[in-house]
């Protein structure tokens, strides 16, 4: 959940204590405007399932303060130390009487509630608990009817248990991650979402604007309604940190805007559902061919332990390593600034005192290595590697993955600037980046290929297929990235075929 009251740690344990428990605090202007948009339904009650600091109870008290009807406050909390802090922000004891300890999803109150207002606990799958996660796909499953990807965070099975217990005619506001709209299980929710509620109104954000300028994620309001489904809804980008508009907007229902803080404009439900609700409409030029028709995708090789089998050239001189085990490789999209990796790039890396060599064995019994190999992998094993996460499912421990030499790369995890990279110093590249395979491997063809990935509109189309983050950042997963549109008089002016099934046939990757 993000609440007001506290300031974000940039790093350090005290963040990773709020990334395990997903607290994040909404900043007062932002939880006011949600809050504003349960009131103009002319409601007299808020639900908050996640109380946390006591951003929206706070904001529901401002409201009154300003003017508004009674408000009747009510709620849940797992995290009794986080009620602690809602007391130190001002709210009293009667502010939080109706306040229950318990779990909102696997334990939810009696509803229905007549307004439910948000920012659920922002904890991402992979933080999940295997039983976590399997009550919540099955729980999933059973009211939509379909089970979401197992990428789904909490923060959306927040949002069903609070459309599930909305009452007829209700309102609920919630901020949650861009990723609610982009995810690969985005669809699935939104075609039920859009088929039983209203979208009323979705509220983006400038990364000028961000109300957590500090978090690695790109929040999204969600204003709905229990009625019967609109074809249109208002889709709102906020451009001002800190404006009072957004309250404005809100409270009037819609109806004025007072400054050029919001750019409010009507949007079709279905084609939002289609393109994801944090996207802007029509972005992009998709009038050509996908990329799956020139190439196919993989991520970069997981090591499961970069600090291990990521070496300097130095580092593997040190040890021995035969030359068979080490192969060119990066794994920083930083280490790569343009938009060619050469031999030169490689050996300022060196200089810099970068790792560039990856470490590669197989899968052959430890005593059938060389001596150096041997006494580096008994090394990794004295220093508890077998035990970690990833390579505890590999069979032997130390077996690495194997990629051919993608003659492409794309830099997907950067803060900023994806891109594609010409690979000239045939290094295989680590997760930062993902390996394109041409369908053709003629040279031609792949400079052609790049020449159309490097252009301007193709790398807008990223927005298309992405998954945004906080400042602007963009990740784009391998099968996104196959489904990433060309304009087609790129590809004309390009003169680039799709490749026929016998022109794959010799491919060295396989394809």
């Amino acid at each position: 959940m993000l609440e007001s009251g506290q300031s974000i740690p940039s790093s350090g344990p005290d963040r990773e204590k709020l990334r395990e428990k997903g607290q994040f605090w909404t900043p007062p202007w932002v939880a006011e405007a949600m809050v504003g948009y349960l009131l103009a339904g002319g409601h007299k009650s808020i639900f908050d399932p996640a109380i946390g600091a006591g951003a929206f109870f706070n904001a529901a008290k401002s409201l009154m303060a300003e003017g508004a009807s009674r408000i009747k406050l009510l709620g849940t909390e797992l995290d009794p130390k986080a009620l602690k802090q809602a007391r130190q922000n001002g709210l009293s004891d009667e502010d939080l009487a109706a306040v229950e300890i318990r779990d909102f999803i696997s334990d939810p109150p009696e509803g229905p509630f007549e307004a439910i207002v948000a920012n659920p606990p922002y904890i991402r799958h992979h933080r999940l608990a295997a039983h976590t996660k399997s009550f919540l796909k099955s729980y999933g499953a059973r009211l939509i009817g379909s089970a979401l990807d197992g990428r789904a965070g909490l923060h959306v099975y927040f949002l069903l248990r609070a459309l599930e217990l909305l009452a007829d005619d209700g309102r609920l506001a919630f901020i949650v991650p861009a990723d609610t709209c982009e995810g690969i299980f985005a669809r699935t929710l939104w075609r039920w979402i859009s088929a039983n509620y209203r979208l009323d109104a979705v509220v983006t954000f400038s990364p000028e604007a961000s109300p957590f300028p500090t978090v690695d994620t790109n929040p999204i309001i969600l204003m709905l309604a229990k009625r019967p489904p609109g074809r249109e809804f208002l889709c709102a980008m906020c451009e001002e940190a800190e404006t009072p508009e957004l309250k404005v907007w809100t409270l009037s229902g819609f109806q004025t805007i007072s400054g050029n803080a919001l750019s409010p404009r009507r949007r079709l439900v279905s084609e939002a559902v289609s393109t994801g609700l944090s996207r802007a409409p029509g972005n992009g030029t998709g009038d050509g061919p996908t990329l799956s028709a020139f190439a196919t995708i993989m991520r970069g090789i997981a090591t499961g332990a970069n600090d291990f089998f990521h070496l300097t050239r130095a580092r593997a001189e040190e040890l021995a390593i035969p030359q068979e085990f080490l192969l060119p490789a990066v794994a920083r999209t930083r280490d790569v600034p343009g938009h060619e990796l050469t031999e030169q790039t490689l050996d300022e890396l060196e200089a810099a005192g970068r790792p560039t060599l990856l470490f590669s064995p197989d899968g052959r019994p430890l005593d059938r290595f060389p001596g150096a190999v041997q006494r580096y992998l008994r090394y990794g094993e004295d220093a508890g590697l077998p035990d970690r996460v990833l390579l505890s499912t590999r069979r032997p421990w130390y077996k690495m993955e194997v990629r051919p030499v993608p003659p492409i790369l794309f830099a997907y995890l950067g803060r900023r600037n994806v891109r594609f990279i010409r690979n000239l110093a045939r290094a295989v590249p680590l997760t930062g980046f993902l390996c394109v395979y041409p369908r053709r491997n003629e040279a031609q063809f792949v400079g052609k290929l790049f020449e159309v990935l490097s252009h301007s509109s193709t790398i807008a189309n990223l927005a298309v297929v992405g998954k945004s983050y906080g400042g602007g950042a963009i990740k784009v997963e391998p099968r996104a990235l196959e489904r990433l549109p060309l304009a087609a008089d790129l590809i004309q002016r390009a003169k680039l075929a799709p490749p026929s099934e016998q022109d794959q046939l010799t491919l060295p990757w396989g394809r």
